[in-house]
């Protein structure tokens, strides 16, 4: 059974200031254009959150997203989340004074795993998400990577993200950098693993294709919200052509 909760569907931006940007498996970066032209296309088409993730955060030691997140938010009244090179309440602040309305972290968490309750105290557990960049190292187990999937934690996925929820974190993004930018849809055992595990709601990301692997994601992973990148970007399918055969399949995702 899959639960009645309104299911979401997230458009998922990573930039490389200034520049939308496309990879496979993290990485080849391709230029796309301006960010926040594709963000309020989304808006239009009926996106229900949007997700920027600055790829080269880690690189520069701070993330390079307030201008494009302002530029945005002009634009655009739905939930924008920002991730990349977030490592402090300070760096929150700012993101959320530049119109975001929650803050992914991975790096900074999984070095000081306190900083996640630090930050649900002060912003609240909703405005916390966990980003996990996943690969699958053995039957059932994945690694948890950082700095866009090139560095080893020697962290397990699943404990990790049990860990990390029971310290505040309002939400899982798991990324599996073995699917992303694949078009081999997700990995559903990945995302079965985590949202079976943690009570806080998961999006799956890394590796759409088509609408029948977003089904999949909801029906037998068990995520809360989608991701999708590529097939938005390069116009394999609009946003109207995901909701369709979402609420087809009976998904129950919001009506336009």
């Amino acid at each position: 059974m899959i639960s009645k909760s309104k299911k979401r569907l997230i458009a998922r931006l990573d930039v490389k200031a200034p520049n939308l940007i496309k990879s496979i498996n993290l990485e080849g970066l391709r230029k796309l254009g301006n960010p926040a032209s594709f963000a309020e296309e989304y808006y239009k088409q009926g996106v229900d959150e949007i997700i920027y993730m600055d790829v080269v955060a880690s690189l520069y030691q701070r993330n390079g997203l307030g201008d494009i997140v302002r530029s945005t938010t002009e634009n655009v009244f739905i939930p924008i989340t920002v991730g990349g090179g977030i490592r402090s309440a300070d760096d929150v602040g700012e993101m959320l004074r530049c119109g975001a309305d929650k803050v992914a972290i991975n790096t900074a968490a999984v070095r000081r795993p306190d900083l996640i309750s630090e930050l649900a105290n002060i912003y609240g557990s909703q405005c916390i998400v966990l980003s996990v960049e996943a690969k699958k190292v053995g039957p059932r187990t994945w690694e948890a990577y950082t700095d866009n999937g090139r560095e080893k934690t020697g962290l397990d996925v699943v404990e990790w993200a049990k860990k990390a929820t029971a310290l505040g974190a309002g939400e899982v993004l798991i990324t599996s950098v073995d699917r992303e930018g694949t078009r081999k849809g997700f990995d559903i055992e990945l995302i079965q693993a985590v949202s079976s595990t943690v009570d806080v709601p998961v999006i799956a990301s890394g590796g759409m294709g088509d609408t029948n692997d977003m089904i999949a994601a909801f029906e037998l992973g068990k995520a809360e919200a989608v991701a999708m990148a590529d097939v938005l970007h390069y116009k394999r399918m609009s946003v109207e052509d995901v909701r369709a055969k979402a609420l087809e399949a009976g998904i129950p995702v919001r009506k336009i």
